[in-house]
């Protein structure tokens, strides 16, 4: 049979299927292998329908042609919260921090192992953000998911730390990623033509006794090829945000990480200025004495006035919190948690958490070997995050619960990836109420608007009064929600005075590429309209004089049809 007819024989297959197991799939694909060897992989199979598909050879019907898509698209998960994440990381350089816990693996930036799979993905495109992010992309495309709503995560240490040029010029890289993919009609991986910022030998042949700063400051950043290339101007970058504004792949989300005591005002205009919405911050612990014993280098205080300086620039705050910390112990770790959602000063939108674990290399090991640190129980962690979960607000996302090391890399501690699936399977055994946004995501259930009903949540913080508007079914599964921040201080910012802030707006479900409409999807019910439009109504009943988005390059379009106007960092409406 003609490869031709094999392809056309398993789309076909797999357009009839409603909800298959993945064992089916393969049955197909086992059905109508290659004429000489080997099946056609999930890639190949869609590349060739798309390519049916834009000549109009290919005849199935609407409904045959949404089960192909579904049934071929691989990790549908990846997308399911409505934007497509694409995770790039800087190179890497001194980290201001001595954390006893942190890896110090000098391939990577301060904090990640080489194994892990973005740290890998990072490695072989040269930490090229071009590359990463462009070949990221295409790895989507292939295995069937939009690629036109794209949150961009930048991971890497410490990002405040690295110099402003770089920093400029490596946004400015994913942007252009962004800009040309799906633009230049190339189908092909990208190749860096930057080098590495280090050689195997000179790795191999460092003296072990220098610390991580200074191995890379030795090995790593004499690469003056790359350090030349490695730089870009603000101009730059503004030319390539706005060109991003309508192109087909659009930055809906900026993300970056860093440690608290890098905030300040200054850092956070700069952090607007370079389009980020969402900053990643470590907490680790809400404990002095605990800060101290593990040499986080800042105390409580100075992690209280950060999240307040991100709070009023409007950013979405997503906390890191480490149970099992040199120092503590379990009820001492869920004392802990209850302070950050307790303590007004806290309260993030969103959560790591990640237990501490045994890193072959870290100062931890000296107290590991003393008997002065052990990892918890497989008891104890269970007890911890179960707790941790239940007390965790609805307005709060636990993004992740254990974060992705190999077990190889791992010298004592839990090793199971997939803890928090055994966390919450035991909560459902226990019958226990679990409010967390990421465990009441609407994913891909079809649903009409009169399936849903406005929920309302206020609290208060050190500087706002802050709304959670969600729509949710009767299940309470959440269909999309908006952060509205009603401020009871002074900004520091003069184009925030007198105004509320959208901090955010997130609608759920499988991202569905700008325009397009599919009926039954929370994406396109227009509720994101109706959430701007009752921001509007608070913020007037309450007497301000304007609402501010801390819009996204690729959502700025979004806004300008909502009636937003420009400001310098913001776009804005004013009350009338």
């Amino acid at each position: 049979m003609e490869p031709k007819e094999q392809l056309i024989n398993i789309i076909l297959a797999l357009s009839k299927l409603e909800n298959p197991s993945d064992k089916k799939v393969q049955q197909i694909f086992r059905r109508f292998p290659k004429n000489h060897s080997g099946l056609y992989s999930k890639s190949e199979i869609l590349a060739y329908f798309n390519e049916r598909e834009s000549t109009k050879d290919l005849k199935i019907t609407s409904t045959a042609k949404k089960n192909f898509l579904k049934n071929i698209r691989m990790k549908e998960t990846r997308t399911i919260s409505g934007v497509t994440p694409v995770t790039v990381l800087t190179k890497p350089y001194p980290c201001p921090g001595t954390c006893i816990f942190c890896p110090n693996d000098i391939r990577m930036p301060k904090s990640y192992l080489f194994d892990e799979p973005g740290a890998q993905r990072a490695y072989k495109n040269k930490f090229d953000p071009y590359a990463q992010t462009y070949n990221r992309l295409l790895a989507y495309k292939n295995i069937g998911h939009p690629t036109d709503k794209v949150e961009l995560i930048i991971l890497g240490g410490t990002w405040t730390s690295y110099p402003e040029p770089y920093q400029i010029w490596f946004i400015k890289r994913c942007f252009d990623a962004m800009n040309d993919f799906q633009n230049n009609g190339e189908d092909k991986p990208y190749t860096s033509k930057l080098d590495l910022p280090y050689s195997g030998s000179k790795i191999k042949d460092t003296d072990s006794e220098l610390t991580y700063n200074q191995l890379v400051s030795q090995t790593q950043l004499k690469n003056r090829r790359n350090k030349l290339l490695e730089e870009a101007e603000w101009d730059d970058l503004f030319q390539s945000q706005r060109t991003n504004e309508t192109a087909k792949s659009r930055c809906v989300g900026l993300v970056i990480e860093t440690r608290p005591d890098e905030i300040t005002k200054r850092s956070a205009i700069q952090l607007r200025k370079l389009g980020a919405t969402k900053i990643q911050i470590g907490f680790q612990s809400l404990n002095d004495k605990v800060l101290k014993l593990n040499k986080r280098g800042h105390d409580v205080k100075t992690t209280r006035e950060t999240v307040s300086i991100l709070r009023q620039t409007g950013f979405k705050i997503h906390a890191h919190w480490m149970p099992n910390l040199y120092g503590s112990d379990p009820d001492m770790d869920i004392k802990d948690f209850k302070k950050m959602f307790n303590d007004k000063n806290f309260r993030p939108d969103e959560l790591k958490i990640y237990p501490c674990s045994l890193i072959a290399g870290t100062s931890l090991m000296d107290l590991y070997k003393t008997f002065r640190w052990k990892p918890y129980t497989e008891e104890e962690l269970l007890y911890v995050l179960k707790e941790c979960i239940k007390l965790t607000p609805p307005y709060c996302r636990i993004t992740r619960m254990v974060r992705d090391i190999g077990s190889q890399d791992i010298v004592a501690g839990n090793k199971k990836t997939n803890f928090r699936q055994i966390v919450e399977a035991q909560l459902k055994k226990e019958g226990a109420e679990i409010n967390e946004i990421r465990s009441r995501e609407i994913r891909s259930k079809e649903i009409t608007e009169s399936d849903l009903y406005l929920k309302k949540i206020e609290y208060e913080t050190s500087t706002s009064r802050e709304v959670f508007l969600e729509y949710v079914t009767k299940e309470n599964e959440i269909a999309g929600y908006m952060r509205l921040s009603l401020p009871t201080k002074p900004p520091f910012i003069v184009e925030l005075k007198e105004s509320t802030i959208i901090r955010e707006i997130h609608i759920y479900g499988q991202s569905i590429e700008i325009g397009k409409q599919k009926e039954g999807k929370a994406q396109h019910l227009g509720l994101g309209k109706k959430l701007i439009q009752k921001a509007l109504q608070i913020s007037k009943k309450e007497g301000y004089k304007k609402l501010t988005v801390i819009s996204s390059v690729g959502t700025r379009e979004y806004y300008r049809k909502n009636n937003f106007k420009e400001g310098k960092l913001y776009q804005f409406i004013v009350i009338k």
